[in-house]
C-alpha cells in the first residue's frame, strides 16, 4: 500500500479520534444560551429570539458575515472583468413563461417584503428576503430578460455596500450616544434593527444576484457553440 495513503488514512483516524473525543468528554454549559437570550428579549428591539441575536446580541457577526459577501462579489467582478463578456445566450425566450413571471415576479417581491417584516416577530428577516429578492432577479435572467448594463453602474456599486454602509452607520451612532459599537440604546433598537434589515435586504439581493450574472460561461456550452458555428 502507498505510504501516502497510509500516512492520510492514520491522520483521518486521529482526527476523527480527536473530534470524538471533543464531542463526548465536554464540559457542562455553565450558561444556559436560550435562558439568557430569553432574559434580555425585551431589551433588544424585537421579539424573536433569532432576529435578537443575529442583529443585536451577535450584530458583529452579522457585520463580517456580510463583508465577506461583499467581498465574494468584488472578486467576482474583477475576475469577470478581466476575460471578454460572450454573447448572452441565457434565458429561454417564450411567450407562457413571461406571462408566467408577469404574475409571479410581484408576488415573489411582495412576499419579501412580508419576509422582512415578520422578522422582528417570527422566522424571517434580511437574509430571507434578499435571497427571495436574489431569485427573482434570476428567474427573470432565465427568461431572458437582462437588465441592460446596470450591474456596470456607480448605482449598483451603491445598492451593494448599502448594506454594510448603514450597518457601520448605526453601530457608529451608537457609540456617538454614549454606547459601544452596535449597542443599540433600548427605546431605539426597534427602528434602527428594522433600518439595518432593509438595507441588508436590498444589498443581499443583489449580492447573490450579482454572483448569478458575473458567474462565467460553461465551458461545455462554449464548446458546443463553438461546434454548432463551425457546422
Amino acid at each position: 500500500m502507498n505510504p501516502r495513503t497510509v500516512c492520510a488514512a492514520v491522520m483521518c483516524g486521529m482526527l476523527v479520534g480527536l473530534l470524538g473525543l471533543a464531542i463526548t468528554m465536554r464540559p457542562e454549559a455553565v450558561i444556559t444560551l436560550p435562558e439568557r437570550v430569553a432574559a434580555e428579549l425585551s431589551r433588544s428591539g424585537v421579539s424573536h429570539p433569532v432576529t435578537a441575536v443575529l442583529l443585536n446580541f451577535r450584530s458583529l457577526d452579522t457585520l463580517l458575515e456580510i463583508g465577506v459577501l461583499l467581498l465574494a462579489v468584488v472578486v467576482a467582478y474583477a475576475l469577470r472583468e478581466t476575460q471578454a463578456d460572450p454573447a448572452d445566450r441565457m434565458g429561454l425566450d417564450n411567450r407562457l413563461l413571461h406571462a408566467v413571471i408577469a404574475w409571479l415576479f410581484p408576488l415573489m417581491l411582495l412576499v419579501a417584503g412580508y419576509l422582512l417584516w415578520a422578522g422582528a416577530t417570527r422566522p424571517g428577516g434580511a437574509f430571507q428576503a434578499g435571497a427571495l429578492l436574489a431569485a427573482a432577479g434570476v428567474l427573470l435572467r432565465l427568461a431572458g430578460i437582462r437588465p441592460s448594463d446596470f450591474a456596470h453602474t456607480l448605482g449598483a456599486r451603491a445598492v451593494l455596500v448599502f448594506g454594510l454602509a448603514v450597518f457601520l452607520a448605526v453601530g457608529l451612532g451608537a457609540m456617538a450616544v454614549g454606547g459601544h459599537f452596535l449597542e443599540y440604546p433600548p427605546a431605539w433598537a426597534s427602528p434602527f434593527i428594522f433600518g439595518v434589515e432593509l438595507a441588508l435586504m436590498l444589498s443581499i439581493g443583489f449580492a447573490l444576484f450579482s454572483l448569478f450574472e458575473l458567474a462565467p460561461p460553461h465551458p461545455v456550452s462554449n464548446k458546443g457553440a463553438r461546434e454548432r458555428s463551425e457546422t
